[in-house]
């Protein structure tokens, strides 16, 4: 297992952390023989939420089997508008996990700019943090996000986060900005979700497989990301202890690219954009605003993705999501597209955006797979 410097935390944490948002099994002994696994394997960091459902108490009887000093343990709730409020649910969450101390702390969903409000108010949910921080209960602050990249670069520079819990993989690179401002201002990065949300990498098509050969996707995506050193470590899941071994796979590999693993990723990204074609989206992010709120990268990279690879399981689960709030998903979907225009300037590729929406809207709302356009 490597290990790498979380930031100006100063922890030294696995490659790998142990993510237990979906940790509920109804056997907590099937759930602490995960985390025992994991931390047998050298996963030295463990990371739930208040919001995961029993994750927290099946974790706080699982560590009752562990020297609580091998491991870094973070927790996150989400900021509330009042100090007492927000102390409550900090409250229960220590009580749940049985310990009187946390390596790091998480705000939860800085998604929006209400939640940016909610977290940075000095009078409030700060201040709490503030006096939990004084008093060592918390070691280490950091954040947790769904939101878009202006939002998150002014959490960044804020100042007052160490680290990032961030969604970015090969399939979504948009936030590459935050990577590099974190590395600036020696933020700690945490990769949340690479192998589901990061494409359903844990069930690849068939033919994102083969291109990826002889690397199982997720790995080549882990890989990706752990060239980089900017990246401090990923979270994987597990429902039992088995789950971790394809992961762990590559816990040992440090450095560059090989030659092998960079002509499976050009192989993807060739692949992509001779499937694609005209259509290719570059995810430039140029033609936002849209009046309509529709996140029209967003909707062209699941579209990418699903006449690219196949993945159509993948862009439908997250199509699907899109209910048009401003908070864990953004916007609407493609078939809200009035036909305005004005994106049609701002985009360099010239692409015909209100076409390829509702062809998008098409292929994923429904799950059919069929596509209107050649």
């Amino acid at each position: 297992m490597q290990y790498r410097r979380f930031g100006r935390t100063e922890m030294r944490v696995s490659v790998f952390s142990l993510g237990l948002m979906r940790y509920m099994s109804d056997d907590p002994d099937v759930s602490a023989a995960v985390v025992h696994r994991a931390v047998e394997a050298g996963i030295n960091h463990l990371e739930t939420a208040r919001g995961y459902g029993t994750s927290e108490e099946l974790l706080g009887r699982a560590l009752k089997g562990i020297d609580r000093g091998s491991v870094y343990l973070t927790t996150k709730a989400r900021p509330r508008d009042t100090y007492d409020a927000f102390m409550k649910e900090f409250e229960t969450s220590m009580a749940a996990l049985g310990v009187d101390y946390l390596d790091n702390f998480g705000l939860h969903g800085i998604n929006n700019e209400q939640v940016f409000r909610q977290a940075t108010d000095e009078r409030q949910t700060w201040r709490a943090i503030r006096r939990l921080m004084d008093a060592g209960t918390i070691r280490h602050i950091g954040f947790s996000t769904h939101g878009k990249t202006p939002l998150l670069l002014r959490t960044l520079d804020t100042g007052m986060f160490e680290s990032i819990n961030l969604h970015y993989y090969w399939f979504y690179q948009t936030h590459e900005p935050v990577v590099a401002r974190a590395a600036e201002l020696d933020i700690g990065v945490f990769i949340i979700s690479p192998n589901d949300k990061g494409g359903m990498l844990y069930k690849p098509t068939e033919k994102l497989r083969k291109l990826a050969s002889p690397f199982h996707p997720m790995n080549l995506n882990a890989r990706w990301l752990l060239s980089d050193p900017r990246v401090h470590t990923l979270s994987l899941g597990a429902a039992v202890p088995g789950d971790l071994d394809q992961h762990l796979a590559v816990a040992d590999r440090a450095g560059p690219l090989d030659d092998h693993e960079r002509a499976a990723l050009e192989r993807w990204e060739r692949t992509c954009r001779e499937a694609l074609g005209t259509d290719f989206c570059t995810q430039c992010q140029r033609c936002l605003p849209c009046p309509e709120s529709i996140d029209i990268p967003e909707l062209l990279r699941l579209r990418n993705a699903a006449v690219a690879f196949g993945m159509t399981d993948y862009g439908t689960y997250r199509y699907n999501l899109l209910d048009g709030s401003n908070d864990w998903f953004h916007g609407t979907t493609g078939d809200r597209c009035t036909e305005c225009g004005e994106c049609l300037h701002r985009c360099p590729e010239k692409l015909d955006i209100p076409k390829l929406l509702f062809d998008t809207h098409d292929l994923l709302k429904t799950g059919t797979g069929q596509r209107l356009w050649a």
